[in-house]
């Protein structure tokens, strides 16, 4: 694993062994601390959207793993304004052992592991946010015990982090269905490559506009906001669209009585979700923010130790123009 980007550029056995890491070093650090396996190493972190979870769970990783991290503010960088995607990627690579983004554009993430000499993680772009899908079927795993036949319904918006969970339950075998209002699916390239990935697990994947469609026996039910970080002028009509969609007691009661609740957070509590269920014996929301940290334990562990085996070269670097050879001066006759 040379970055982590999308789910959709791993092997089964490599998200495999991720959770595998991350239950390892969860139960370690139950026991009394992890072992200072990322010490002297630097976790450069790139934002350009704010986020409690992202931060803090990067920040305790390094920590905890002997390892520290650098917050830089999108003030600080002007990360393709200021200052230019492969120039951010060369300079911070010369400085720092890893590189975390958060950003907007997912193109922006694609360019710093284009032109970086260190692994570069994928905090959550616009397209997707695969932290948050490790996270989430580690939390389904310690819940479930299991998860090849499990059944996911996401009830939402079919935005960033629907991309990235579809795309990790079809790779691992669990059935994934998703109910959204019209004109807000997840995009056509996301679902064919969710179709194709599921065909190899033998799970499917089924969308429908009909929430309750979508939750019948279910053992997961899955929401999040109605409105992402950059959408703020759409967020009134939004709110007239999403209400049949909420997540409530009426709705949960048609998934399998032992289903499990989850939520990416922030939530919007009477919005996507009500205090009910949020609160309720269900819900492991909480748990599934805790499990950000762990599950991203084991990516730096895992892109770190790799990277301490060998010198990454990067794609793409301006190579020095060799000096002119100086002419010869004719000889005075």
């Amino acid at each position: 694993m040379r970055h982590f980007l999308a789910i959709a550029d791993l092997s089964k056995t490599e998200i495999e062994n991720l959770l595998d890491l991350s239950l390892k070093l969860k139960k370690e650090r139950a026991k009394g601390g992890n072992k200072p396996v990322l010490a002297g190493k630097t976790l450069g972190m790139v934002f350009q959207k704010p986020s409690l979870r992202t931060r803090v769970s990067f920040e305790m990783a390094m920590h905890h793993l002997g390892g520290q991290a650098m917050y830089l503010s999108p003030a600080e960088i002007g990360l393709g304004q200021r200052e230019s995607v492969p120039d951010v990627a060369r300079v911070l690579a010369g400085y720092v052992d890893a590189i975390m983004a958060r950003v907007f554009d997912h193109q922006h993430v694609l360019t710093l592991a284009e032109y970086s000499t260190v692994p570069v993680i994928n905090g959550l772009s616009d397209h997707n946010h695969p932290c948050q899908a490790l996270a989430d079927v580690l939390t389904i795993l310690e819940h479930k015990k299991r998860l090849a036949g499990l059944t996911v319904a996401y009830v939402g918006d079919g935005n960033n982090v629907a991309t990235s969970l579809a795309h990790l339950c079809a790779k691992l075998g669990l059935n994934f269905r998703i109910a959204t209002p019209n004109d807000y699916e997840l995009p056509t390239p996301v679902v064919i490559k969710a179709r194709e990935l599921a065909a190899e697990s033998g799970s499917q994947i089924f969308e429908t506009v009909d929430p309750y469609e979508a939750v019948h026996e279910a053992d997961v039910v899955y929401t999040d906001t109605w409105t992402s970080m950059g959408q703020e002028s759409e967020t009134e009509k939004r709110k007239a669209v999403f209400p049949p969609y909420q997540v409530n007691a009426t709705l949960l009661s048609k998934a399998r009585p032992d289903a499990i609740v989850m939520h990416c957070l922030p939530a919007h509590r009477g919005h996507e979700i009500t205090d009910e269920v949020a609160d309720g014996p269900n819900s492991v929301i909480f748990p599934q923010a805790e499990n950000r940290m762990h599950a991203q334990k084991a990516i730096l562990a895992s892109l770190l130790g790799e990277q301490s085996k060998k010198k990454v070269v990067a794609r793409k670097q301006v190579k020095p123009r060799k000096a002119a050879k100086p002419k010869k001066s004719a000889k005075k006759k």
